[in-house]
C-alpha cells in the first residue's frame, strides 16, 4: 500500500489532561484567542526538500500536504479563531480550507513574516495570539490550550522543539523585537529568542 495514501491519514487523537478532560478545561474564546497557522502550497520540489532522498519530490510534497491537513484538523478542535498564513496559490488554500480565513505571508525572512502575522492577529482584536507551523501535526491540544491560558498572565511564551527552535510562539500584545536578528532555521533560534526576551524585559514562559 502507498505509505502516503490518504486512507492512512488517521483522525487526530485529542490529548487528555490529568483531570481526564480532553484538551484541557480552560474555555477558549475565538473573540479573544487567535491562532495563526503558517503553511505553504504543497508543490513538488518546493516543500520538505530535505526528505528527498529517500522520498521523491512528489512523495515529499504529499507528505507535507498530509502534515498540513492533520495540523489544521487538529487545531480546529482548540476552539480559537484560526487564520491560515499562506505562501503559494490562494486558490489552492481556498479550495482546501474554504471555511478558514486566509492571509498571505508578507516579509523577506521568517522573522518579518512572523512579525507581520502577529500584527495582523492583534488588529483583528486578539487579546492573546499564537503562531504554529505545519510541521507538528501531532501537537497535543493540551499545551496549545495551556498556552492561551498562560497568555492571560505572561507577555510571551514558546513551546520549544528539540531542534533548537520552537513549535509555537505566543504573545499578549505584540513585541516585534522578539523576531529581529534571529538566525532562522538553525539550532540557535530558541537561545537567541531567550536573549531577546531578556533584552525586552518580557514576562516569558516556556511550556514543556
Amino acid at each position: 500500500m502507498d505509505p502516503l495514501s490518504p486512507r492512512l491519514v488517521d483522525k487526530p487523537v485529542e490529548s487528555v489532561n490529568k483531570e481526564g478532560i480532553p484538551g484541557g478545561a480552560f474555555p477558549l474564546d475565538p473573540l479573544r484567542h487567535h491562532l495563526g497557522i503558517f503553511a505553504k502550497e504543497p508543490i513538488s520540489g518546493q516543500v520538505k526538500t530535505r526528505l528527498s532522498p529517500p522520498l521523491t519530490a512528489a512523495e515529499a510534497a504529499r507528505f507535507y500536504e498530509v502534515c498540513l491537513q492533520e495540523t489544521v484538523e487538529r487545531l480546529r478542535q482548540t476552539g480559537v479563531a484560526l487564520t491560515l498564513f499562506y505562501a503559494g496559490s490562494e486558490d489552492y488554500f481556498r479550495r482546501t480550507f474554504p471555511d478558514i480565513p486566509l492571509q498571505p505571508q508578507e516579509g523577506n525572512d521568517l522573522g518579518e513574516r512572523l512579525d507581520g502575522a502577529l500584527r495582523f492577529l492583534f488588529r483583528q482584536g486578539a487579546a492573546g495570539a499564537a503562531l504554529v507551523g505545519s510541521d507538528s501535526p501531532d501537537i497535543p491540544l493540551a499545551p496549545v490550550k495551556e498556552a492561551f491560558q498562560l497568555l492571560e498572565e505572561v507577555t510571551a511564551l514558546t513551546i520549544p522543539a528539540r531542534d533548537g527552535g520552537y513549535v509555537l510562539v505566543g504573545e499578549r500584545g505584540h513585541h516585534p523585537g522578539l523576531f529581529r536578528d534571529i538566525p532562522w532555521s538553525t539550532a540557535q533560534v530558541l537561545s537567541e529568542t531567550r536573549c531577546r526576551v531578556a533584552e525586552l524585559s518580557l514576562n516569558y514562559r516556556e511550556l514543556a
